[in-house]
């Protein structure tokens, strides 16, 4: 019996449920017990049968999961390891991380540092893991830190990037719409906050030279403009789309000014870079800040968790208590 979500299309939408029972795990060489989850925005819109999303019927949510092998036919894991999960198509094509049970592919699974709780990792997610994703992309890549601009500064992926680049001595200029975070933002470690309406304009292919770096979870208009206002040299990770998938920009920035455009996939990461990744987060981020960014939920009110993070209700990340095994 592994309790957790399942959501089921109807012709209506979709009927999301708690229940004493999943049913089949489905494929996987490694179950894991699950002690925490999250809720992502990929989750939040699964929750509401996301055609994009839930590419699995009927599916249990959650892209992110914590929790101790309790049976493995992966040699790198054995009963009781503490291991973490985020993406690899949990909670897309194969169930996810919203149930007290998960199998999963060892391959993708990365050991949950010493220095973390089980709940630490977890609020940390697919959010903290992305944006050090990014972070890694622009030490890579030499990008100036003088001036990094953070776009979505209040969402998950934005307060972490905020955190770990300031950690790693960047002036960081953050990009929100809540004027009523700007003293969290403030204490994750932004030098400046300016209002996104600044940047959500139709751009000139080259504009005035500003951000020597940036961090962005937008895309549209918003990652134009921030590629005309790119310094020479200076690199732009890419990691979202919350304003849009489309691109209207030239080659200019890239041809006049060197900038470099990279793209940020967590979900398809080779173990190599995962386990880099989580390694430098263990070392950057204290408890202080990880509880400054989390917020935390039950099983029982991950629906509802979901709900409001669609609505703009929430900031930073949820972490979800799935058994309450470990803290």
């Amino acid at each position: 019996m592994t309790r957790g979500w399942q959501l089921t299309r109807r012709d209506d939408g979709v009927d999301a449920r708690l229940v004493d029972d999943v049913g089949d795990l489905g494929p996987g060489d490694v179950t894991v017990e699950v002690t925490w989850s999250g809720i992502n925005y990929k989750d939040a819109l699964a929750f509401t049968g996301n055609p994009g999303v839930m590419r699995l019927d009927p599916l249990v949510p959650g892209i992110d999961l914590v929790g101790r092998v309790s049976a493995s036919d992966d040699a790198r894991w054995t009963i009781g390891d503490r291991v973490l999960l985020n993406g690899d198509g949990a909670g897309e094509t194969h169930h996810g991380g919203l149930a007290e049970r998960a199998r999963v592919s060892g391959a993708a699974l990365v050991a949950v540092p010493d220095s973390l709780t089980d709940r630490q990792a977890a609020g940390i997610g697919t959010a903290g893991f992305t944006a050090m994703l990014a972070v890694l992309s622009l030490e890579d890549h030499a990008a100036p830190m003088d001036s990094v601009l953070v776009t979505g500064a209040s969402g998950g992926v934005g307060s972490f990037a905020i955190a770990l680049l300031a950690r790693a001595g960047a002036t960081v200029i953050a990009s929100s719409g809540r004027p009523e975070h700007v003293e969290h933002l403030r204490r994750l470690g932004a030098a400046e906050i300016i209002d996104r309406d600044e940047l959500d304009v139709d751009s000139r292919p080259l504009d005035t030279q500003t951000y020597s770096a940036a961090i962005d979870s937008v895309g549209g208009r918003t990652l134009a403009t921030i590629l005309s206002r790119t310094r020479h040299g200076g690199t732009v990770a890419s990691c979202g789309l919350a304003g849009g998938s489309e691109l209207p920009t030239t080659v200019m920035p890239f041809i006049l000014r060197a900038v470099t455009l990279t793209g940020i996939n967590s979900v398809h990461c080779p173990t190599v870079h995962r386990e880099r990744a989580w390694q430098r987060l263990a070392r950057d981020l204290n408890a202080e800040v990880i509880d400054a960014i989390i917020t935390e939920t039950s099983l029982d009110d991950a629906r509802a968790a979901a709900a409001s993070l669609l609505t703009g209700g929430v900031r930073g990340r949820i972490a979800v208590e799935v058994r309450g095994a470990s803290r």
